[in-house]
């Protein structure tokens, strides 16, 4: 079986050699038929030659170069459409991911998993990147029902099936596992160690707390109403709508009143709670549009991909003479 390692690539230059000999005693010492693809992503230092010097010395390593900086979802969606084995693993190009939990991972996938993330459970960074991201995982655990401890790990490993079903951009490749079990696939976690940064520097700063927050809502969406917008949509338009119509009815009541019975008359001009039932009013009427030309759009877009991921057939039985003769039933 083939083993495909994905790696993208920004700025590592100083690692690719040590990263890549470590590869290789782990392919050697558990006899495994590997594939490594490194992806550079606009790397502005020498890493493209490294990768080149790797790939003529030895002919399990590809290298593919991206013309400019297109982030790491794009990367490892390069990486995934060129890979031909049946197991795929991800790890960081930093030298911060051990690979001697390689065969941990595929035989984790081995016991009937089909997506298998790390969790850096004693972690080398600073303070103020392991507090954040303990908190985005909790809240992407509790809003999507994945319960992992660590969805920002870049070591996972996975069937070649999930990535057929599972499309990354943006910033998405964290999101891979809550993705995937979406799609019906079993996913599950084991302890990997986590290393010292010893070359180069993070690519990540404090600005990847809001953009993780913003993919999570997107995330979140896409997997529970990416085939039903309006079912989100059109619910809170239609609460938007109803509290406009009880707020407009009660102020016609009262201005009806005011006039008739009370003998004291208001102008609902003065009164802000006409402002806001109008708002309300027009904040439905725009959701409830939105969610129709979502429904239109999913339905225009349905044939691209499967509403639904098949885990397997029943295999074929060969026809008999028996077969072809008219059974009872058919009199």
């Amino acid at each position: 079986m083939l083993l495909s390692i994905v790696i993208p690539v920004y700025n590592e230059a100083d690692s690719l050699s040590e990263l890549h000999a470590e590869l290789s005693v782990i392919a050697s010492d558990q006899n495994y038929a590997v594939e490594m693809i490194l992806v550079d992503d606009g790397s502005t230092d020498d890493s493209w030659n490294g990768i080149r010097r790797l790939a003529e010395t030895d002919g399990r390593v590809r290298g593919i170069r991206f013309r400019r900086n297109f982030g790491k979802a794009a990367a490892l969606d390069a990486g995934f459409r060129a890979a031909r084995g049946d197991r795929v693993m991800t790890l960081d190009a930093d030298l911060q991911d051990d690979p001697i939990h390689i065969p941990e991972f595929l035989a984790t996938i081995d016991q009937g998993y089909d997506v298998v993330s790390g969790w850096k459970q004693v972690r080398h960074d600073p303070w103020h990147k392991v507090g954040p991201s303990r908190i985005f995982n909790w809240m992407v655990s509790r809003l999507t029902g994945v319960a992992l401890h660590d969805h920002n790990c870049g070591m996972k490993c996975y069937r070649r099936e999930v990535l057929r079903e599972v499309r990354l951009y943006g910033e998405l490749h964290r999101f891979v596992p809550v993705l995937a079990a979406a799609r019906g696939f079993r996913v599950g976690e084991i302890v990997v160690r986590h290393r010292p940064r010893r070359h180069g520097k993070s690519k990540y700063g404090l600005n990847r707390i809001v953009k993780g927050f913003l993919d999570l809502l997107t995330v979140k969406f896409l997997t529970g109403f990416g085939q039903r917008p309006q079912h989100l949509l059109g619910s809170v338009g239609l609460m938007s709508l109803l509290l406009g119509v009880l707020g407009m009815g009660y102020l016609a009541l009262k201005w009806i009143l005011s006039r008739t019975v009370w003998d004291a008359p208001i102008d609902l001009h003065e009164t802000a709670a006409l402002y806001y039932s109008l708002g309300l009013l027009l904040m439905g009427g725009q959701l409830l549009s939105v969610g129709i030309l979502a429904e239109l759009i999913t339905s225009y877009l349905a044939g691209n991909s499967d509403a639904y991921s098949v885990a397997e057939h029943t295999p074929p039985r060969h026809e008999t003479a028996d077969d072809l003769e008219p059974s009872s039933h058919d009199a």
